[in-house]
């Protein structure tokens, strides 16, 4: 939903006419199967026109907790689930005009579980990615959708002082949202 706001600036200021978009939180999954490898999707955007790369991710359902949206979207989407679960970061997409937030989760040791249950309007691969992979498409800014993988993959490489673990030693407790 869009709507139009009068908004008074900290500074005085008023601007008649600004546009917020009002859009459900979403959620992006770092997936790492047992053998190391990262689930990656190569999919379509239609907003942008373009093919790129990114994490599993999607829109949280109403009454959702993040967790949950996450690991729905990771099996929907890849096929993927089980594994072990911890929080990243939780990230806004926009701030200046949207008002959704971006849960970033990763998930150790997951196992393909079942074929994958697109939506109708996605368009997309699944691809299964070591990390040597993963780092050159992130140095070669291969990943079109900065907020959905870089911000998450490089908070996963600041904990670990290295790209990726195989097992992930740092655990953050779940919070409840």
């Amino acid at each position: 939903t869009a709507r139009r706001d009068t908004v008074q600036l900290p500074d005085g200021r008023v601007n008649e006419e600004y546009y917020i978009l009002e859009y459900p939180d979403w959620v992006n999954v770092i997936a790492i199967t047992k053998d190391g490898k990262f689930v990656m999707e190569r999919q379509y955007r239609h907003g942008a026109g373009e093919v790129g790369y990114e994490l599993p991710c999607g829109v949280m359902e109403s009454g959702e907790s993040p967790l949950c949206g996450a690991q729905r979207e990771l099996l929907e989407e890849t096929g993927y689930g089980n594994g072990r679960w911890s929080k990243l970061m939780t990230i806004s997409a926009n701030p200046d005009c949207m008002t959704n937030r971006v849960h970033c989760f990763l998930a150790l040791d997951v196992e393909y579980v079942r074929e994958p249950h697109l939506d109708a309007n996605e368009d997309l691969v699944v691809s299964l990615m070591d990390s040597d992979c993963v780092l050159e498409l992130l140095e070669n800014n291969q990943f079109n959708f900065l907020w959905i993988t870089d911000f998450p993959l490089l908070e996963y490489s600041e904990e670990e002082d290295r790209f990726v673990a195989v097992h992930h030693p740092f655990t953050m407790p779940m919070e409840e949202d």
